[in-house]
């Protein structure tokens, strides 16, 4: 784990918990959950990029060492019959977690979005999956079809890393739909026939 250059130095260890508000307890039972989480992985990292005013984490970035699907060859050409469309491969995938002033209410929950854009508003790549948002102005966005309200930080990481092996995807047009048409639409007509995706690869 990294924490951001802003001051950010502290670690979970160094809180009281008696000494929490309802909400920061949360805070930092979140922040606890993922440190564990991933202290026993090397596929993804993680960091603190903002703190509220209590020194608890409200936004993380998420670094994903995975190799998964960033495009496809011919994106220009993606819906055109009879144009075969393989995809491009990527190993590194940047997401972040905002967690908004009313989390953990019903109505606040955390929101995961892939980073399109590196500092300088340069492209980078984002994966291209049917329950990620690949096209248009909300691209990154990531729908998890969180079970309940208190599904933890580090369930959602970690059910991301999945969606990026392609162990998990729901491509059909039928409740949950997926995140992306256009994607979900590649998955059905190439990505399956062609076996460039399936289950538990």
């Amino acid at each position: 784990m990294m924490m951001g250059g802003n001051g950010m130095d502290k670690r979970p260890e160094d809180f009281d918990l008696s000494r929490l508000s309802g909400r920061n307890r949360r805070l930092l039972y979140e922040w606890k959950h993922l440190e564990e989480m991933l202290s026993t992985r090397n596929d993804i990292s993680y960091e603190v990029i903002k703190c509220n005013s209590q020194g608890l984490p409200v936004g993380y970035t998420v670094a994903y060492h995975i190799r998964s699907i960033q495009s496809v060859e011919q994106i220009e050409l993606l819906d055109v019959p009879g144009i075969s469309n393989a995809p491009v491969w990527g190993t590194l995938f940047y997401m972040g977690i905002y967690i908004p002033e009313n989390y953990p209410c019903v109505d606040a929950p955390a929101e995961y979005r892939f980073l399109t854009h590196d500092s300088e508003g340069n492209p980078i790549p984002h994966p291209w999956h049917p329950n990620i948002r690949y096209f248009g102005e909300f691209k990154g966005r990531v729908c998890l079809n969180i079970p309940d309200t208190y599904a933890s930080l580090a369930w959602g990481v970690d059910r991301v890393s999945a969606y990026l092996r392609y162990d998990l995807y729901h491509a059909v047009q039928e409740p949950p739909y997926p995140e992306d048409p256009k994607v979900a639409r590649w998955v059905i007509r190439q990505g399956e026939p062609n076996k460039w995706i399936y289950f538990d690869q």
